[in-house]
């Protein structure tokens, strides 16, 4: 590696990340995409303009060994855009071994123990989250960013907006989500977000700009799984016919 080679690489990592921009992926995308340059570059000691098919299976076999296939597809799919978009230049055709195809049953929670779930779980503001997760089907992120306007009470639907692919979709309301929120709402008043930020307390949650952290969500839920005994590997399932006792 020389300095100017470094330099270079630095100089298109930065290009990279304003085209990741510019292309609207997603926030986790990009720092899957950013991540993966950078640890392409570190392995080819940042002298990526002239890579042999050759040395990228080596870096791809090599990843395979240490890295997870989820991690390899990103690695793949961050340097074809590096290659498309910063160096300009056709990608190699090289063709990866497939990751092996596994189904595996999700593990879905009864209704007894989602409701035991709710009962452990002390703090009212993740009660209701995590009852309305289960409820609508809905991931963390898709969970925090709901608001005020995105819940259609009169036609008993939710709007989803900027789930996974950049896509809306539109779920369907059980009435005893819709009474538990309704409360909860009572409880916050905020014009906008339905789980907002609860930093400075109740009174500050009305004018709260910000939802609840995600960190404190998930270490939350973690320990609500651990003092109940569960241990099933995924909790994230449709729990419409749960009746909450919150």
């Amino acid at each position: 590696m020389t300095p100017s080679s470094e330099a270079i690489f630095k100089q298109n990592y930065q290009t990279h990340l304003k085209h990741l921009k510019l292309k609207g992926l997603q926030p986790k995308t990009i720092d899957a995409y950013a991540r993966a340059m950078r640890r392409i570059g570190e392995y080819f000691d940042y002298q990526l303009d002239e890579l042999s098919e050759t040395q990228l299976l080596e870096y791809f076999a090599d990843l395979v060994d240490s890295h997870s296939w989820s991690t390899v597809k990103l690695d793949l799919y961050g340097l074809k855009f590096y290659y498309q978009h910063v160096l300009n230049k056709p990608w190699p055709h090289i063709n990866l071994i497939k990751p092996p195809k596994s189904k595996r049953l999700p593990d879905i929670v009864t209704v007894e123990e989602a409701q035991g779930l709710f009962r452990a779980t002390r703090v009212a503001s993740y009660r209701v989250l995590f009852f309305t997760l289960y409820s609508l089907g809905l991931r963390l992120g898709e969970g925090l960013r709901l608001t005020v306007a995105d819940i259609d009470a009169q036609r008993l639907r939710v709007h989803i907006r900027d789930a996974k692919g950049n896509r809306d979709r539109l779920v369907p309301l059980p009435e005893a989500t819709l009474r538990v929120l309704r409360r909860f709402w009572q409880e916050h008043r905020n014009p906008v977000l339905l789980f907002p930020s609860r930093q400075g307390g109740l009174k500050s949650a009305r004018s709260a700009t910000t939802h609840l952290d995600p960190g404190g969500v998930q270490t939350t839920m973690h320990q609500v799984t651990l003092d109940f005994g569960l241990k099933k590997r995924s909790l994230r399932t449709a729990c419409a016919t749960v009746t909450p006792r919150i």
